[in-house]
């Protein structure tokens, strides 16, 4: 695990948030390189699946194929069910996320895809990677959305 492959992610996250998107930022690592990077995109494509997960590996997947067995992914948040899903059939090496996702959280908080036995692939996982930094992305964007829309409210 390295804290740097992380904090590019945060810079991703950052880059989501400028287009009005949750700040969701995802990297892929093969031998200590950035293979892939990604950040949540669901408004700018109008796409449920855009999640910062899912556009990183599409895109390690135009570069490396779909077998990423040698790969890691470092994301800003916890990896939901559908993105768990993917890293799995994937066959990623290894996830490492941030901030805990008490609704959504798929890697540990809710359920633990990753781990679980039952499926034909089981990866590494670690959460709490820079978790605070992440964190207060998320609560930032959220406080300022709610402020937004309250004022947009007091408008009418």
């Amino acid at each position: 695990m390295d804290e740097k492959f992380m904090r590019r992610a945060i810079e991703l996250a950052k880059q989501a948030e400028t287009f009005d998107e949750v700040p969701i930022g995802a990297v892929i690592v093969l031998n200590g390189e950035i293979v892939a990077e990604g950040n949540n995109r669901k408004e700018r494509d109008n796409s449920a699946i855009s999640h910062a997960e899912i556009v990183a590996l599409k895109n390690a997947n135009e570069k490396l194929g779909w077998y990423l067995s040698d790969c890691e992914m470092y994301v800003t948040l916890e990896p939901c069910a559908m993105c768990a899903g993917a890293l799995i059939n994937s066959r990623l090496k290894a996830v490492y996320f941030g901030a805990y996702d008490q609704k959504a959280g798929c890697c540990g908080t809710l359920y633990d895809l990753p781990t679980d036995k039952r499926f034909n692939h089981r990866l590494h996982v670690e959460g709490g990677i820079l978790k605070d930094e992440c964190a207060a992305l998320l609560s930032e964007y959220f406080r300022k959305k709610r402020k937004k829309d309250s004022d947009i409210q007091g408008e009418k």
